[in-house]
């Protein structure tokens, strides 16, 4: 039987068993639009248990999955860091593919699923195994640091991932004056002005974070009285320049949290405002809005129908996986 097959039906008893999520997202979420989630909410949240499953789920995931299904969410380190270790046995990532990767690299045994295996990721899709070898060639001794945006493939020739949380404590990490830092150009760039080290980069970019410019946010900023700007670092420089402030997608969150400015614009994907506004209903939020069309693949319906089936699965060559576990292992050292 397929979700389409499955009793769906807003019933007085899903009301009453929902209701207590709904009121965590009635902000963000009309109350119209509730009756369509609700019977999806209930049925995973009752199916993963008996799964005995987690779902993962990224800043920039919806509300609806964000909030109302997820058992663990965060930016790339934080679901990193506790896909390690999760007693469960099959782990949901409600991400993109390289997510699901990280979780399968890091939970070897573990049924890995990924609800719509065409969530990819443009940083991802920017560099390959073999750019890697090349630019060992072309640049002998130097530390390959990547971002964990990347394929297993990709990581498995690094000598060490990062997050944009960790990137500048990676790189000093390192006993090198100089560090190959991919994929992501305008990351690095940043990572540049906060250490001394020499920075190599690539010309990848993230297709979110790359579409914001310098003149937006002026034209937010002359629009809106007080506004409060913080900025994702793989943002291009000239958008960085206007930002009050430029950290991490975690960082972002305690940003708003510790500060409580009246009015904040984020300048990242659109979900991530909605799951903020969420806990902090005080801050009013101005959303440039930049969706990710890999994260909105994945939704309720396909999630429910992950776990129904336990497909797709992630699988990742062993001898791969190997290697990657290392450059992953390796990251999630530091700073321990």
């Amino acid at each position: 039987m397929s979700v389409a097959e499955l009793d769906l039906e807003y019933t007085p008893a899903v009301a009453a068993a929902t209701r207590p999520l709904y009121e965590r997202v009635a902000k963000v979420i009309p109350e119209v639009e509730w009756p369509f989630h609700a019977p999806l909410v209930h049925a995973i949240n009752t199916l993963k248990r008996e799964r005995n499953a987690v779902i993962l789920a990224h800043n920039y995931q919806t509300p609806e999955i964000f909030h109302c299904v997820s058992d663990i969410v965060g930016d790339s380190l934080a679901l990193a860091r506790k896909a390690a270790q999760t007693d469960a046995d099959v782990i949901v990532m409600a991400g993109v593919h390289f997510m699901a990767e990280t979780a399968k690299i890091l939970n070897p045994s573990k049924t890995v699923l990924m609800p719509d295996m065409r969530a990819g990721c443009s940083l991802a899709d920017s560099i390959t195994a073999a750019d890697i070898r090349l630019l060992r060639e072309a640049h002998p001794g130097v530390p390959v640091v990547t971002y964990v945006n990347t394929s297993a493939e990709v990581k498995a020739e690094s000598d060490i991932c990062c997050t944009s949380g960790n990137a500048v404590e990676i790189v000093e990490s390192l006993d090198s004056d100089s560090v190959l830092f991919l994929p992501d150009e305008y990351l690095a760039s940043w990572v540049a002005t906060q250490t001394k080290k020499k920075i190599i980069k690539w010309k990848g970019h993230c297709e979110v974070h790359e579409r914001f410019t310098g003149a937006e946010l002026r034209d937010y900023r002359g629009r809106f009285k007080d506004l409060t700007i913080i900025a994702h670092p793989e943002c291009p420089p000239e958008v960085l320049a206007e930002a009050d402030f430029v950290g991490s997608t975690a960082r972002m969150v305690e940003y708003v949290g510790e500060a409580r400015p009246a009015r904040v614009l984020m300048v990242t994907e659109c979900s991530m405002s909605d799951n903020v506004a969420t806990e902090y209903p005080d801050v009013e939020f101005i959303r440039p809005c930049n969706l990710c069309p890999h994260m909105k693949r994945v939704s309720l319906s396909n999630i429910l129908e992950s776990l129904r089936t336990l497909e797709p699965k992630v699988e990742i060559d062993p001898t791969v996986a190997a290697r990657a576990r290392l450059a992953v292992e390796r990251m999630l050292a530091v700073g321990r």
